[in-house]
């Protein structure tokens, strides 16, 4: 038989192995023989060489991915940011337009910071950005950013566009008239808008501060950073504007006429509050509008006066200093709510007349107020301006009048009625007052005191209340008096630094160090200036004598006190709650005196306070004090 095989194909085969062959062929004896199919064998360089291209394939892909996803994360970030950055422009257009009354102005960008706000939120809140946050620490940024527009879209539509819609209510214009006068209605209309914004900004400020931890990247930890600052600023200042809205309508007379005890403080002779009462007048408000009359020196109240009772603390404390009688050291305390009752005693002994609360202010606040309505001219013509009138006050006038202190408290008196007149005159910036008296609030330079339980209550939890809180949080309040009876504290400059260990434990040792620096320059003063009321020890012209009190947290106790690091005899009490402690170091002139407190304190929650008293200098205040409830 030929061993080639035609298949039913009709195709050739060669041998058995072929795979064109029928798996019917039949053998030799005719029986059929079944062939079975082999299968192709792959060589191992084939298999290999294509599961390469698999995995090169598969991994280019997901190298792809990756990349065109990190690419979109990217441009998400990017957009997400520049949406941000609008939404603050729009935002800062809507409060410039705000202030100046443009409503509709205010109520556009106020929508259009709202609406980037929006959009930054939905960038960062994708399903792709939410799984991509998650990721431990490498998603940090994002879920950071997550957290940043949040509480930005909340900023825009909880408390920037209602206030907005409120705007013709807030616009300075509108709420300061002519005359000075303020328009008590706008702001009794104020009051439910502004309660509702500065819960909202509260609100966000604290959620704000609970943003995550530092993150890897720069920028984000400093968007974040910014954003605690300016919300819990802003909460701050609504809260601010919310408590004036209820209480300055009263105050100025809404409900009928209002007067008030204004007294003129000269912070060259350092005293609790801020410097000796060195002038006084009477504010007389109605309707909104306020007159200063009556305005005198401080020699007009005398001395041949009943005294206050303030309670056995202020006696054991200030009572050998006759402080409710002399009006000299009225104000020895920090705490102004003592002073202010204390004059308007002395005034009702004086006048006859009962004032409804008190206001205290300084030269460095009229410097602002100057900054803000211009110049005024004295009736020689001297030009009294914002850059000149602290110097003029607080220092060449006791040279220029050196040997006539009635003429010295006259022209005192004239410079700052000339400013009263024109800060109740017609103003070219309504904004700018409001800024002026804002800044000198904040430092403690303008304070107020209301005879009616009421408002008080609300002042007292307001910087201009200027009271020393009765709570446990940890607190440093540092005190100068002058002991010299002397104009020194002009070039008094001050250092304060607030260190506490953590909180382990149920207390901590502290630390309060202050530096006080005597810049008084070279040269010859009048005695009024740089001598001493009583120089016992024959001490050097010029030598500032200071009485330095450290109100401390409550609860505390003296470890020991050095005075440029020799340990000090130190007189003790209390006020308020809070143990005092004093010394009475000498300064002389161009140098600096050293004063260290060494405490054990309790650790109680709250964050620490270091008030600064508003003397003629800006000090520099360091605190390093671990919040114990945080």
């Amino acid at each position: 038989m030929d061993d080639n095989v035609t298949g039913p194909s009709g195709f050739g085969t060669s041998g058995p192995d072929n795979r064109g062959s029928d798996d019917r062929a039949q053998a030799a004896d005719g029986a059929p023989v079944r062939r079975v199919r082999k299968r192709r064998t792959q060589q191992p360089q084939v298999r290999a060489h294509r599961l390469r291209r698999r995995v090169i394939i598969g991994g280019s892909v997901a190298v792809v991915v990756v990349v065109a996803f990190g690419a979109w994360l990217g441009f998400t970030a990017r957009e997400a940011q520049a949406n941000l950055e609008e939404a603050r422009g729009h935002a800062q257009l809507a409060k410039d337009a705000l202030l100046d009354g443009d409503t509709a102005v205010a109520q556009r960008s106020a929508a259009d910071a709202d609406k980037y706000a929006s959009r930054a939120y939905e960038n960062t809140h994708s399903i792709p950005w939410s799984i991509s946050a998650a990721v431990p620490v490498l998603g940090s940024p994002l879920a950071t950013s997550q957290q940043i527009s949040e509480v930005v879209r909340g900023l825009t539509h909880d408390v920037l566009t209602p206030a907005v819609d409120a705007g013709s209510t807030l616009a300075p214009d509108q709420l300061i008239q002519s005359g000075g006068r303020v328009n008590v209605q706008s702001l009794r209309d104020a009051v439910p808008v502004l309660d509702q914004t500065s819960v909202a900004a509260q609100s966000l400020s604290d959620q704000a501060q609970t943003i995550d931890e530092a993150t890897y990247l720069g920028v984000v930890n400093e968007a974040r950073t910014a954003l605690q600052d300016q919300t819990a600023e802003l909460s701050k200042l609504l809260s601010n504007t919310a408590i004036a809205a209820k209480v300055v309508p009263a105050m100025l007379g809404g409900d009928g006429p209002r007067n008030y005890f204004l007294g003129f403080q000269t912070n060259a002779e350092a005293r609790g509050t801020g410097g000796l009462l060195g002038g006084f007048g009477i504010v007389r408000a109605n309707d909104g509008g306020a007159k200063v009359d009556t305005l005198a020196a401080n020699s007009e109240l005398s001395m041949a006066k009943q005294p206050l009772d303030l309670g056995p603390e202020f006696e054991a404390r200030y009572g050998p200093s006759r402080p409710t009688t002399d009006f000299r050291n009225s104000n020895l305390s920090s705490h102004f709510p003592y002073a202010a009752q204390i004059w308007k005693s002395l005034w009702a002994q004086e006048s006859g007349e009962q004032v409804d609360g008190v206001v205290a202010t300084d030269p460095v606040a009229l410097s602002y107020v100057l900054g803000a309505i211009g110049p005024v001219t004295m009736p020689d013509g001297e030009v009294i301006t914002k850059d000149n009138v602290v110097e003029l006050t607080e220092s060449t006038a006791y040279v220029r009048f050196a040997d006539d202190n009635k003429a010295r408290k006259q022209y005192l008196q004239t410079v700052a009625a000339r400013v009263v007149d024109k800060m109740t005159g017609k103003l070219s910036s309504p904004q700018a007052l409001l800024d002026a008296l804002g800044k000198a609030a904040g430092e403690g330079r303008i304070a107020v005191w209301s005879a009616d339980p009421a408002l008080q209550q609300v002042l007292s939890t307001t910087k201009v209340g200027n009271v020393v809180p009765e709570d446990a949080a940890p607190y440093a309040g540092v005190v100068v008096n002058n002991l010299g009876g002397n104009k020194l504290d002009y070039y008094l400059t001050r250092e304060i630094e607030y260190v506490a260990d953590s909180c382990v434990g149920d207390t901590r040792s502290s630390t309060v160090t202050v530096r006080l620096t005597n810049n008084t320059p070279a040269g010859e003063f009048p005695d009024y200036v740089a001598g001493m009321f009583e120089n016992v020890g024959n001490t050097p012209k010029g030598t500032n004598s200071v009485d330095l009190s450290l109100l401390a947290t409550r609860g505390a106790t003296l470890d020991k006190v050095t005075v440029n690091g020799a340990q000090q005899f130190v007189f003790t009490g209390s006020e308020l709650g809070h143990p005092v402690f004093n010394v009475r170091p000498m300064i002389l002139r161009g140098k600096t005196t050293e004063v260290t407190y060494q405490l054990t304190e309790p650790t109680t929650p709250g964050e620490a306070r270091v008030p600064v008293q508003p003397l003629v200098d800006s000090p520099n205040v360091t605190v390093d004090v671990p919040n114990c409830g945080s």
